[in-house]
């Protein structure tokens, strides 16, 4: 939302939230008014005022907006912090409510019985991958294999799935780019093996200048799930969207490069041996 003004921005924050355009307006105009007419709400606003009434008894009903039923009728906003809250519960039950509801649909499809032994897939957007990383090492049975090469991609919420994963005794080995980095997750994860890893190509390649991109995370699990994302950062230094493939099922072989390319840099006493060696 770089550009925007903060008027803009709040508008279209709370029409993310789930309220229309006019809604939206109206509950910001009133948030900078200690109470309004709809005549005063359409001036500030830009809504036509015919169309207050109806933005406003919206908002009335989701329990944004006070009513005095006075002649004019005045409205005002309920505190900002109040409103987030009321939005922040409604945009979670929906939530709950879509998951329960999907979840409850007959498959289009019978699944096969046919077991899938090799799968790739892409995914973009740095939430829905830092989800998907969370989820995959919580399937985890036997080991943890992750390299990060940012600091922001070490989440509060990534390191308790790794507090997790070693509390189910699995094998955590975390690699980093930088010692400072190395120390930080040391810190955190202390019963975890963390070391510097040797890749130097995780950072955007100094030898090619056309080339921006950066390995944000790379994650193999027990051996046989990967998972690669990257970034790409603008002139001015500015993170675009996060990408992503991830996959299971691959073969021993191909395994083993990826198992030994990531562990580059810990130390082979603590680097256990590939299984069918």
């Amino acid at each position: 939302m770089k550009g925007l003004t903060n008027h803009q921005q709040a508008v279209e924050l709370l029409q993310k939230l789930g309220l229309k355009e006019y809604e939206a307006k109206c509950l910001v105009a009133l948030s900078r008014l200690p109470k309004a007419t709809a005549k005063e709400i359409s001036e500030t606003s830009d809504v036509p005022r015919t169309r207050v009434y109806d933005a406003i008894g919206v908002l009335e009903a989701k329990g944004l907006v006070e009513v005095q039923h006075s002649s004019p009728q005045q409205f005002r906003s309920v505190p900002i912090e109040e409103a987030a809250e009321t939005l922040r519960e409604e945009y979670a039950t929906r939530t709950e409510t879509l998951v329960e509801a999907v979840n409850n649909i007959e498959p289009a499809q019978p699944e096969g019985d046919e077991e899938v032994t090799h799968e790739v897939w892409a995914l973009s957007g740095t939430t829905s991958i830092a989800t998907r990383t969370e989820q995959l090492i919580d399937a985890a049975d036997e080991e943890v294999v992750l390299i990060v090469s940012r600091e922001e991609a070490l989440t509060d919420e990534l390191s308790d799935k790794l507090k997790a994963a070693i509390e189910r005794d699995l094998r955590v080995l975390v690699g980093t780019v930088t010692e400072q980095l190395r120390e930080q997750v040391a810190e955190t994860l202390p019963e975890a093996k963390v070391f510097v890893s040797e890749l130097e190509w995780l950072h955007s390649s100094s030898h090619d200048l056309d080339d921006d991109t950066t390995i944000s995370r790379l994650l193999l699990v027990d051996q046989n799930t990967i998972l690669v994302s990257s970034i790409h950062e603008t002139a001015t230094g500015d993170v675009e969207t996060e990408r992503a493939v991830f996959g299971r099922g691959f073969e021993n072989g191909l395994v083993v490069i990826a198992r030994r390319l990531m562990a580059t840099g810990l130390h082979p006493a603590v680097d256990p041996e590939m299984p069918n060696e």
